[in-house]
């Protein structure tokens, strides 16, 4: 039963954070510059861990009870997409993106921390995918298969952001081309942008 519980968890959790998503997308770029890929991952997996113990202990319905707490985020998650969106788009067009590991100018701890940070928690839906939706699901099983069910949910985190953010280094030779960097930023401003576009245009329920 545990064992059923944890893997209901692990599939449940993986379908949402596999999907594209801006975190995703920063996590990749920064694997693929192998730019403090260590720091990145463990700030993914500890937010989403610490989330989905929340919504699992029962704190999902917190976020529900404060709209305008996920207002804000949505707002404010919006401009800092935007902001991101901007500067790779202008990577893109100028070709600066496209250092190599140990060369151009090293990103610092603290500025890939914010970022990484911005990316989780400015993010209003991460808290609806965890606290509410994954902490709402939990409810289903009792007892210990109920945090049995959360655990297998943090170890698809753990599995999906060790797996992006390290395994990101083998597609450093498709990124040796300074063509490829551009592609891989032209992309992540459209994604930046349209994902700014519809917190936008879709206000959260």
């Amino acid at each position: 039963m545990l064992l059923s519980s944890a893997a209901a968890g692990f599939v449940t959790s993986a379908g949402l954070i596999i999907a594209i998503g801006a975190q995703n997308a920063f996590v990749l770029r920064q694997g693929v510059q192998r730019s403090h890929v260590g720091l990145v991952v463990a700030v993914c997996m500890a937010s989403d861990m610490a989330l989905i113990v929340c919504g699992v202990a029962g704190m999902g319905a917190l976020v529900l009870a404060w709209p305008q707490l996920l207002q804000g985020l949505r707002f404010g998650g919006a401009a800092f997409l935007a902001c991101y969106g901007l500067l790779a788009a202008h990577r893109a067009w100028r070709g600066t993106g496209a250092l190599q590991p140990g060369q151009g100018q090293p990103q610092s701890r603290r500025r890939v921390l914010l970022a990484c940070l911005a990316f989780t928690f400015l993010n209003p839906h991460v808290y609806l995918d965890t606290m509410v939706l994954i902490g709402t699901i939990s409810t289903r099983y009792a007892g210990m298969a109920q945090w049995a069910f959360g655990l297998g949910a943090c170890l698809a985190s753990v599995v999906w952001f060790s797996a992006l953010g390290f395994g990101a280094r083998f597609l450093q030779p498709v990124f040796r081309n300074r063509h490829a960097w551009r592609v891989l930023d032209a992309c992540i401003a459209v994604f930046m942008l349209v994902l700014c576009g519809l917190l936008l245009l879709h206000p959260l329920r």
